[in-house]
C-alpha cells in the first residue's frame, strides 16, 4: 500500500488545479447538516496536510494520518507548530488514537488504495471505534466509471518548466484493478533532471461493495452524493462522497 515516496516532493505542484477551497466548503457544509461546527476532526490518509489546514482554519482541532513519512514531513513542515495539527504515521487499516472525534474524513480517493475488501472493512470499523456516539465519517471514492472509462489504458503526460511527467495508466476490470506508472522529471538546483518512478495501484469499488462493508462494519450509511453535489450517483459519476455515522455507542445525557 506504500506510495507517494519521491513523488511527494512535488505532489502539491500537480494537484494545484484541485480546488481545495471548494473541497473543504463542502465537507464543512456537510458536517454543519449533522450537528459538527467544532471539536477534533480527523483527516485519513491526510498526504501533505493540504487539506487537513483548510479544515483547520474553520476551526476544528486537526489529527492528520498518513502511511507516507514524506508526505507527512511536508506536511509537517508547511504547517510548522502554529496550526497545532497532530500528525501520525500510521496505516488507516491499523490507525489508532487516543480518544474519539466528532468526525472524520477521508478525501482525493484514498481508500481506494485500500486494495482488499477485508481490508476496508477494517477501516471502516476502526473509524466507527474511534469516533463520537452519532459522529460522521464523510468519505470520496473514483468510480469504475473514472477508471475503465476516463482513465483507461491511457498515458498522460504534462510538461512544466522546472516539473514534467509521463504517467501510463492500465485498469484491469477482472480485477477490478487500476495501476499507474509515475516518471517524474524534476529539475534540480545544477539544471540537470532528476528522474522519479512510483507504481500505484487503486481499487474500484462498487456502491454495493462499499454499502455492505459500511454495514458489515456497524456503522449507518446516510448518504450517497455524485461528489460535491447532492445528487443521487450517476453512470457516468467519476467520484463519489458517502456520509456515515457512528453506531453502537450511547449519547451521555445531558
Amino acid at each position: 500500500m506504500e506510495a507517494y515516496t519521491g513523488f511527494a516532493k512535488v505532489y502539491d505542484d500537480f494537484m494545484d488545479n484541485v480546488d481545495y477551497e471548494n473541497w473543504t466548503s463542502y465537507l464543512v457544509e456537510r458536517m454543519k447538516e449533522y450537528g459538527i461546527t467544532e471539536g477534533i476532526l480527523l483527516d485519513l490518509g491526510c498526504g501533505t496536510g493540504k487539506m487537513t489546514r483548510k479544515l483547520a482554519g474553520y476551526g476544528f482541532d486537526m489529527i492528520g494520518i498518513d502511511n507516507s513519512f514524506e508526505m507527512l514531513d511536508i506536511a509537517r513542515e508547511v504547517s510548522g507548530e502554529d496550526e497545532g495539527i497532530l500528525y501520525l504515521l500510521q496505516d488507516m487499516r491499523e490507525f489508532e488514537l487516543y480518544g474519539t472525534v466528532c468526525a472524520i474524513t477521508s478525501n482525493c480517493d484514498s481508500l481506494n488504495y485500500i486494495l482488499e475488501y477485508d481490508d476496508l472493512v477494517q477501516v471502516f470499523r476502526l473509524v466507527n471505534n474511534y469516533l463520537d456516539p452519532e459522529g460522521i465519517f464523510i468519505f470520496d471514492v473514483n468510480t469504475e466509471y473514472k477508471y475503465k472509462e476516463i482513465l483507461a489504458d491511457h498515458t498522460i503526460a504534462e510538461d512544466r518548466e522546472d516539473i514534467s511527467f509521463i504517467w501510463d495508466n492500465y485498469y484491469y476490470e477482472e480485477e477490478k484493478m487500476n495501476e499507474y506508472d509515475l516518471n517524474l522529471f524534476v529539475k534540480e538546483e545544477s539544471g540537470l533532471y532528476r528522474k522519479l518512478q512510483e507504481t500505484h495501484y487503486q481499487r474500484a469499488y462498487s456502491v454495493e461493495e462499499i454499502s455492505h462493508a459500511i454495514k458489515t462494519a456497524g456503522m449507518e450509511l446516510l448518504a450517497i452524493y455524485d461528489a460535491f453535489t447532492k445528487e443521487e450517483p450517476k453512470t457516468d459519476s467519476q467520484r463519489l462522497h458517502f456520509i456515515v455515522r457512528e453506531k453502537g455507542k450511547k449519547m451521555k445525557e445531558k
